[in-house]
């Protein structure tokens, strides 16, 4: 399919692009950006007017319940539902059943991923075994069967030796660590965060510093070994602080935060509201604003969404026994224009956390409109306003907080190798 995109706002932080240009796609590749550009043979026109133009969303942080939990999701919806949230990119983690320690379900999933998935899937494999913490999986197979980083999140890997030599091995090994960081002694049997609003509601609260000490061990191992570390979904302004004050020292780490961590607090919970139950959990306007200025001044790299689908009988039950995570593929796009349309970041920023910023911590050679490049692009329709249905979102699962609210902004079209595979809602 040959493509022309024509009269859009075209946005790569990459080139530093900022102009209101045409883009052809050639055979899978972006051909030229320009004005006045002429449509190839056989060319399909896509009128982007009033519309931006971006390298393809990546999303480096989802879970696709697949090999496993398919009742949950599957690498069919899920990567319907990314496509649909502008994502030509997703990075899937590894707490499947069975979990991605292996050759075997990397390839799996790889395999599926391309026959019957819509946008691109790259799998993370485990740091341990089994994700048991207790012996280390074997990351150069893992790294040669596609796997782009790896991790055991979901869990943290507690034992401090253990994640010094994962660090040292990956950092020989060229593949990123990804850090679920948590200290579960603190944890313990918290259901949420721990404050006002849990005290007000009865509930067993889970501290912010069970993650300030997690992130400050990670920080310091990356320090002591001199190999790169990611911390996944930071909630807390301690974290924030932690990471920020190693970054200026030069230790190598990267972070990103979700949307739910910039756009709600934990009165979310109120009403044992099970949609607003995650892990971590929503924290407090503090580290609301902590999160937004950590994004302003570059602390926190990138913006996933923890995409954790799980089924109606899961979340339907009593807060403290319901499952922890939400979906967020299909509402990240219109979450995060918002912090545009507050004036919190620019648009050049958004996209940096979106694409540059996830591709290059990954290494996946894209998240640019570069001429000759992979052609992953998202048309996004600023102005669109859509409302959240359980009927209209493209998951298997619905468990959002958002369900019955109106958004403001959406993907437009979705172009995956140089083929729309999204039109619109």
């Amino acid at each position: 399919m040959n493509l022309l995109i024509k009269g859009g706002r075209v946005i790569d932080p990459s080139q530093g692009i900022d102009d209101t240009l045409d883009v052809v796609v050639e055979n899978g590749r972006v051909k030229e950006i320009g004005k006045g550009l002429s449509a190839p043979a056989d060319a399909e026109t896509i009128d982007a007017s009033g519309k931006y133009v971006v390298p393809g969303l990546i999303d480096m942080h989802v879970h696709l319940r697949d090999p496993g939990l398919e009742y949950k999701e599957d690498i069919i919806s899920g990567t319907k539902a990314a496509v649909a949230g502008g994502f030509t990119s997703v990075c899937c983690m590894p707490n499947t059943k069975p979990v991605i320690d292996n050759k075997a379900v990397a390839t799996y999933i790889i395999n599926k991923a391309r026959t019957e998935g819509s946008c691109n899937v790259f799998p993370v494999g485990n740091i341990t075994y089994g994700m048991n913490g207790e012996r280390m999986a074997e990351m150069g197979e893992l790294k040669e069967s596609g796997c782009v980083a790896v991790s055991d999140d979901g869990k943290p890997v507690k034992n401090s030796e253990l994640m010094r030599r994962a660090l040292e091995y990956a950092k020989g090994m060229g593949i990123l660590v990804i850090s679920h960081a948590e200290e579960l002694d603190l944890v313990g049997a918290g259901v949420m965060n721990e404050g006002f609003t849990s005290t007000e509601l009865g509930l067993k609260g889970i501290p912010r510093v069970a993650e300030d000490i997690a992130t400050a061990r990670e920080v310091m191992l990356a320090e002591y070994t001199g190999a790169p570390v990611h911390i996944a979904h930071v909630s807390t302004e301690g974290a924030v602080r932690i990471i920020r004050d190693a970054k200026a020292r030069g230790v190598q780490v990267t972070c990103e935060t979700a949307p739910h961590y910039f756009t709600l607090t934990d009165d979310a919970v109120r009403g044992y509201n099970t949609n607003a139950k995650m892990n971590p959990p929503l924290r407090e306007v503090a580290d609301v604003a902590a999160i937004k200025a950590g994004l302003v001044d570059g602390t926190v790299d990138a913006i996933a969404t923890d995409h954790a689908p799980h089924h109606l009988d899961d979340k339907d039950v009593e807060f403290s026994e319901a499952m922890n995570g939400i979906i967020g593929l299909e509402t990240s796009l219109p979450l995060s224009l918002k912090l545009v349309n507050d004036g919190v970041l620019t648009l050049q920023q958004l996209v940096e956390k979106m694409s540059c910023n996830p591709s290059e911590i990954l290494g996946l050679g894209r998240g640019t409109l570069k001429v000759g490049g992979v052609a992953d692009i998202t048309v996004i329709d600023p102005n669109k306003q859509w409302l959240v249905t359980a009927e209209g979102l493209a998951s298997k699962s619905k468990n959002s907080p958002w369900l019955g609210e109106t958004m403001t902004g959406a993907a437009a079209c979705t172009v995956v190798d140089g083929k729309i595979v999204f039109s619109g809602r």
